[in-house]
């Protein structure tokens, strides 16, 4: 409209121009003017008509072209673009946003759970022109997104028993979400680049029962441990006694009636040398061994 409108001005305008310059020849101070104010305007309207046929997208956005409800299929990418100037050119974002939703659902057993999570999605810069044909308005997110978020979000945590939620299930949730609503709403041109579980708010007495478990698992752990901590020092303890019976019975198997008699007479012979005042009775002793008696 804009368009058509500073052309007729344009056209009036040159006109207007082309006629007090004829009469400008008759030296009319008003018709002079009427010169002057009809090329300004001619110039103004000249120069706004041309920026019709220029559009600016801009950065992170694509345009998509309507003339007169014939849509292209081909987008305008970023910056400046000539389009036809009676042509309506709508752009929409392709960045990354996000959307969060606070709701309440149902587990597995039917427990009610408080869930927040997010969703990370963008518009696919190649399925522009389509949603702008196939969406009212082309307002995607409200008609397709966010249905389609908190249905799935339902639906997929249906599947899931509570307490797993308490874990390290909560990331295969937000993966099971993520795979269900990309499949929904991936043919309608919304691209989802991830699912996020923010929180997960459980009932309070299942809350206190997973804890209850958890504080019985580690204390059952911690006496396991025990246990066996006791049972490897029993078996330490065994191996040692063992050796030590071992030990002896090799020294025992090694000592004989004449070793003994053997050394004791190398002990006497010892004595006898020794410069201390000594008696010494021969064949006193058992077995025939002498016995020193020291005088002093």
């Amino acid at each position: 409209m804009i368009f058509i409108l500073t052309v007729l001005i344009t056209i009036i305008a040159l006109f207007a121009w082309l006629s007090a310059a004829k009469k400008v020849r008759q030296n009319n101070i008003t018709f002079r003017q009427m010169k002057t104010t009809s090329l300004l305007i001619l110039v103004v309207s000249g120069i706004v008509s041309l920026t019709q046929i220029f559009t600016q997208v801009p950065a992170g956005h694509v345009g998509v072209v309507d003339f007169f409800g014939i849509v292209s299929d081909r987008t305008l990418p970023s910056g400046i673009n000539l389009v036809n100037p009676l042509a309506r050119v709508i752009k929409y974002s392709i960045q990354t946003k996000e959307h969060k939703e606070v709701m309440q659902v149902l587990s597995r057993e039917g427990l009610t759970i408080g869930l927040e999570v997010s969703v990370l999605y963008r518009l696919n810069p190649d399925s522009a022109a389509r949603v702008y044909k196939t969406v009212s308005g082309g307002d995607y997110e409200n008609i397709i997104l966010i249905p389609q978020f908190r249905s799935i979000s339902r639906s997929v945590t249906a599947s899931f028993q509570a307490s797993a939620l308490y874990s390290s299930e909560r990331e295969r949730l937000g993966a099971s979400i993520q795979d269900e609503f990309a499949k929904t709403v991936g043919p309608r041109g919304v691209i989802i680049e991830n699912t996020p579980i923010r929180n997960v708010a459980l009932p309070v007495q299942l809350t206190e029962a997973i804890e209850q478990k958890q504080r019985a698992d580690q204390e059952s752990q911690r006496m396991e441990f025990i246990l066996t901590k006791e049972k490897q020092e029993a078996d330490r303890k065994r191996i040692e006694a063992k050796g030590i019976a071992d030990f002896q019975t090799i020294v025992a198997a090694g000592i004989s009636e004449q070793l003994l008699r053997w050394k004791g007479i190398e002990a006497t012979e010892k004595l006898a040398n020794s410069p201390n005042t000594k008696v010494i009775i021969v064949g006193a002793g058992k077995d025939g061994l002498p016995i020193i008696l020291d005088t002093k």
